[in-house]
């Protein structure tokens, strides 16, 4: 009996941290201002990453994958991941443990990443995006790939003329639904919207997967043309490369182990 008591107030005492018998930790963040003085998970690089060190107190975990947080985050070593919306809900669509937080943590815009100074190739794409969107293309692209009815079925090249050369897209393959690995392909939103451009532009896309914080350092140096993984402008970014305008717009949002 003294046994079964002890046990008892055990569990009462580790409550707060822990589930008792799971071993499976307690949820502590609630909302953004519960981050303060937390363990955050990010992917090294992105901008989840840049805002997460402007958090009072907080201790930043870089991962080179999104799903490596999220798999720590799933063990107890952290306390929360910061990363986009969109491979948000596929990580949690994947772990019914995990939730999102409803609130989100910041607002951005993607855009393509090109060499400073290549304003020829600037423009292009720059013109290429606008026709696309008015178009309707890259709304269409986009709901194969997010929402109920997606389908996972990657655009379909609609020009074989490639007299414009190859555009070689620096990417990294982790990051559904813009980016991932699909039968020893990648594919996603990204990969979709950059063949429709290069349609345009009467080039063939050539994707190289690499890790996310080698993107702006291999377009700078011209080993690819573009860099194209769910980029959002930052005046540190700026300093290296240049921007086209946005292509899409997401959020920031906070995953957490369920309550």
């Amino acid at each position: 009996m003294k046994k079964t008591n002890s046990i008892i107030l055990t569990c009462m005492l580790l409550a707060s941290l822990t589930s008792c018998g799971s071993g499976k930790a307690a949820n502590t963040v609630h909302s953004v201002d519960d981050l303060s003085g937390k363990v955050i998970g990010t992917q090294l690089g992105t901008t989840g990453y840049i805002f997460a060190g402007d958090i009072e107190g907080a201790t930043v975990e870089p991962y080179n994958k999104g799903a490596d947080a999220v798999q720590a985050l799933k063990q107890g070593k952290i306390d929360a991941v910061i990363i986009d919306s969109e491979p948000a809900n596929v990580f949690v669509q994947k772990n019914d443990d995990l939730q999102i937080l409803p609130d989100p943590f910041a607002v951005e815009e993607y855009s393509i990443a090109y060499k400073k100074g290549n304003d020829e190739l600037g423009k292009k794409l720059d013109d290429a995006l606008t026709e696309l969107k008015s178009e309707g293309v890259l709304d269409e692209i986009v709901t194969h790939w997010v929402g109920d009815s997606a389908d996972n079925v990657p655009y379909e090249d609609k020009n074989s003329d490639v007299s414009g050369g190859k555009l070689v897209m620096a990417t990294n393959a982790e990051f559904p639904p813009y980016e991932s690995m699909n039968g020893g392909e990648i594919s996603g939103i990204d990969v979709d919207m950059m063949n429709a451009v290069c349609d345009k532009l009467n080039m063939e896309l050539v994707v190289e997967n690499m890790e996310f914080d080698s993107i702006i350092a291999a377009v700078d140096s011209g080993k690819a043309d573009v860099g194209v993984a769910g980029i959002s402008v930052t005046p540190d970014r700026e300093k290296n490369v240049s921007f086209t305008q946005g292509y899409a717009s997401t959020t920031q949002v906070i995953i957490t182990r369920k309550d």
